[in-house]
């Protein structure tokens, strides 16, 4: 199933895509869901009911996906948590944040080549850091340009999300942990990034504003994506192919995070896992950056397409 939330009347509905793709199924109305992380915590049995409804569901509930804005699928996680895996990304974000130096100190622009091999660290454990749970925005909705940075950027990743919570969970058991998957953008703050992080502790202020992250458009449910690094990433800036590849690359898979994380650590339902960014998939990475009015399509095959506008400075 796909699954969003969307803005009706006074408050937040749950909603399943029909056939056609232009209708939404409000199951707020058919099946009583009062939200995405009610669903999530109903957990397979609320699932199936869920499910069985849609079968049956009359012209009653159904609301025409034009007409409504819809929101991240889940507002308010209850936690996010964001992964480096791709290799490609490891090794040339670090000569991005030189040269990116270099042009914030007006040198001329280096010529640097990426380290051939990715650090060790990364492909024993896959390192992560927590992200700010409260600043989550859906589709459509336009990115506040924090006041303290010249700098944006765009990352193009997936997030699976949980339904069940554990701890010391296995990778061989750990698909059964994932509820469904959405389109990440965990928008960047660079300038302010690589001052930060000198000071070895990872990233804050340069990743943790108003509006910095985006998902959506919808929450689709694992049985319709399958593996996930065979699905094709797509990012465009005003209309241009920025970059095209697969998740083939993932160096740990969702189910390898949710074991390391678990590890005598207890995970709850609703908890927002992020791929971390695809090879190419920012800025960072060919010294092009955002301007203000920009838009930033992220497309995802089989979930949809993640669009937001860059807003002016604050």
């Amino acid at each position: 199933m796909k699954l969003a939330t969307f803005a009706h009347g006074s408050g937040d509905r749950v909603g399943a895509l029909d056939g056609s793709g232009e209708m939404l199924i409000d199951l707020t109305s058919l099946c009583g869901t009062t939200s995405m992380q009610a669903l999530i915590e109903g957990g397979p049995a609320e699932l199936e009911r869920v499910r069985q409804a849609v079968k049956d569901a009359s012209g009653d509930h159904l609301v025409r996906l034009a007409a409504v804005r819809l929101r991240a699928p889940i507002p308010v996680p209850v936690q996010i948590r964001d992964f480096s895996v791709f290799p490609t990304h490891i090794r040339q974000a670090p000569v991005g944040m030189r040269k990116l130096g270099a042009r914030l100190a007006g040198e001329p622009e280096l010529d640097i080549a990426p380290e051939p091999e990715v650090p060790a660290v990364y492909r024993e454990r896959p390192i992560y850091y927590f992200s700010n749970r409260f600043s989550v925005v859906g589709p459509e909705a336009k990115i506040a340009w924090p006041g303290y940075s010249t700098i944006i950027d765009f990352e193009l990743e997936i997030a699976a999300v949980l339904w069940r919570g554990g701890k010391n969970i296995t990778a061989e058991r750990a698909g059964e942990h994932i509820f469904g998957y959405t389109i990440f953008n965990d928008f960047s703050a660079r300038d302010a990034q690589m001052a930060e992080m000198r000071g070895m502790l990872g990233p804050t202020k340069g990743k943790s504003f108003d509006t910095g992250n985006a998902m959506g458009p919808f929450l689709v449910t694992r049985d319709e994506i399958g593996d996930p690094r065979h699905l094709r990433a797509t990012a465009r800036i005003n209309g241009q192919v920025w970059v095209s590849d697969t998740l083939e690359a993932m160096m740990h898979p969702f189910e390898q995070m949710i074991a390391y994380v678990s590890r005598d650590e207890t995970l709850h339902a609703g908890e927002v896992f992020g791929s971390g960014t695809i090879g190419n998939g920012c800025g960072l990475e060919v010294s092009r950056y955002l301007a203000h009015g920009d838009v930033v399509e992220l497309e995802v095959e089989k979930i949809g397409v993640l669009r937001n506008t860059i807003s002016a400075r604050s």
